[in-house]
């Protein structure tokens, strides 16, 4: 029998197959390139074709991150070089409103269409740009990205200052809530702008522990067994559908940034949290009966207010491929390896398109394709690239037998 060691070496070699001959020559074939207007077109179809050219700031960010790390991971390839420069483009002369604030999303040609309250535009410019100028040594595009991290500091610690007054999500006078996502993002954010930065690594870390801090110390709930997507400031939960939800991709998205920071600092406590957030995410979220994990759960197990709750997405799998090799390496316990290799299975046989390349992103509960186009403003060159890139360097690591680092 093969020892787990010799799996990883053949995993390796898959996944890195995956990432260089089906996934990358999808999006390079695909219309996702927009050389007449700059930046990235995600919305396709099946076969890559466009069928909404409106534009996903997130989306240019993320395309700017792919690119970039690709190059520092796989080497400068032309195309890739030229991805990234047309997303870092477009992403400076048309996604930045006048107040420093982010679109959501602008037309091809870059009119803005809509602005959001969140601060998930400015994310992810911040860890492209960071990204860019650690893998081409462009010391502007890192001080952009110091710049922009620091408005989004300043809206975490002091929403009220937010240039852009818009109508809060919610009365605060009446409830104010806190979300997940928002610790969530400045984690792995701080986290990408230390790597990139490294004469500023201490501020960074000093960043990180504080939202770590806010993370466990509000959303993280071991008496309730999972980590709750919205709570109250003082981190009590609500009990309605919002109070009550858990997003397991969420989750095990959080427990590999955590592990990764647990790695950089020594940490043992927090390895162990961020084992429990995997393992409780585990149990609540996957599907015995069909397999797969779902989109959304109810804490107390009633009914959910999300109808998509038990549809299966790409995204939420390809973290979980992440978040169980990164347990396995750090513990050795074969539970971990055990779920990777559960999860591949499904993930490979159901959201993989083997006559187009690409997955498909959106599955019914039973496993069948529910949308057949492999972009849209949702969905592009980010979480399934991020995932492969990740699983080729943990497996690697998992068959050298290395001791384990942080991986972000």
């Amino acid at each position: 029998m093969d020892t787990i060691q010799e799996k990883a070496k053949r995993y390796q070699a898959f996944y890195r197959g995956q990432l260089l001959d089906d996934v990358m020559p999808f999006w390079m074939n695909s219309d996702l390139l927009d050389r007449e207007y700059g930046g990235c077109i995600t919305s396709v179809d099946r076969e890559g074709r466009s069928y909404n050219d409106d534009k996903s700031v997130w989306f240019q960010g993320r395309c700017l991150w792919t690119f970039s790390a690709l190059c520092r991971q796989y080497g400068a390839r032309a195309e890739w070089k030229e991805a990234a420069d047309l997303s870092k483009r477009f992403l400076e002369e048309h996604c930045v409103d006048t107040d420093g604030r982010m679109f959501f999303t602008v037309t091809r040609d870059g009119r803005p269409l809509r602005k959001r309250r969140y601060m998930f535009s400015e994310s992810f410019y911040a860890v492209g740009m960071a990204e860019y100028g650690a893998a081409f040594d462009d010391k502007d595009a890192l001080d952009k990205a110091a710049v922009c991290f620091e408005l989004m500091l300043k809206l975490y610690r002091h929403p009220e200052e937010d240039p852009y007054k818009i109508t809060p999500k919610s009365y605060a006078s009446t409830r104010s809530e806190r979300a997940a996502a928002v610790p969530m993002v400045m984690v792995s954010s701080a986290q990408i702008l230390r790597r990139c930065i490294p004469e500023k690594a201490a501020y960074y870390s000093t960043v990180v522990r504080e939202m770590v801090d806010d993370l466990i110390g509000i959303h993280y709930q071991p008496q309730l067994k999972c980590v709750l997507e919205t709570v109250l400031p003082d981190g009590s939960h609500v009990d309605n559908p919002a109070g009550r939800c858990i997003n397991p991709g969420h989750s095990c998205e959080n427990s590999w940034f955590l592990m990764c920071e647990a790695l950089y600092s020594g940490d043992a406590e927090l390895t162990q949290k961020a084992l429990n957030i995997l393992n409780w995410s585990l149990e609540r979220g996957w599907d015995k009966e069909y397999g797969g994990m779902f989109y959304f759960v109810d804490v107390d197990g009633r009914p959910c207010e999300q109808l998509e709750w038990d549809m299966k997405l790409w995204w939420v799998h390809n973290e979980i491929l992440i978040a169980s090799l990164a347990a396995y390496q750090i513990t050795g316990d074969e539970t971990y390896w055990n779920w990777f290799e559960k999860v591949h299975d499904y993930a490979f046989s159901h959201f993989r398109d083997a006559e187009h390349g690409e997955w498909y992103g959106y599955l019914h509960r039973d496993g069948t394709v529910s949308h057949t186009q492999k972009g849209s403003l949702w969905k592009g060159p980010y979480h399934l690239p991020r995932c492969l890139m990740t699983c080729d360097t943990l497996l690697g690591r998992i068959a050298e037998g290395s001791a384990p680092v942080s991986f972000i």
